[in-house]
């Protein structure tokens, strides 16, 4: 049971990690004085140090996960990461998600179900 919660919370930061990311790059943009900043000043942005802080955790977590899942069955199930950054983008940054994209999701889904049906 302790791998099943270590596997959703390290797809949470994993999945918090890339939104962070991705706000990061709205906070460059919306500030036109780091266009032309050094690098250290450009990584010195809160949402891409937390980002990074996510996935670290995340990394620490996942390292609980192998310690007692095999690989094998562990690896697929971070494929729950598409599931949740697409939607988590939808509805923070109004990403448009096609119905071919969505049948797509579904079937990452229907692969997580049967795969996670031998945890």
């Amino acid at each position: 049971m302790l791998s099943l919660i270590l596997l959703v919370v390290s797809s949470l930061l994993a999945c918090s990690g890339q939104l962070m990311q991705k706000q990061a790059v709205h906070w460059w943009a919306a500030r036109p004085e780091l266009q032309q900043a050094g690098l250290l000043r450009r990584l010195l942005n809160p949402w891409l140090i937390a980002g990074i802080g996510a996935l670290g955790c995340g990394m620490l977590c996942w390292l609980g996960v192998l310690h007692s899942v095999p690989l094998s069955l562990a690896y697929p199930m971070l494929s729950l990461n598409f599931v949740l950054v697409a939607v988590a983008a939808r509805w923070l940054f109004g990403e448009t998600l096609s119905w071919r994209y969505l049948g797509g999701l579904a079937l990452i889904m229907a692969g997580i179900v049967v795969l996670g049906s031998e945890w």
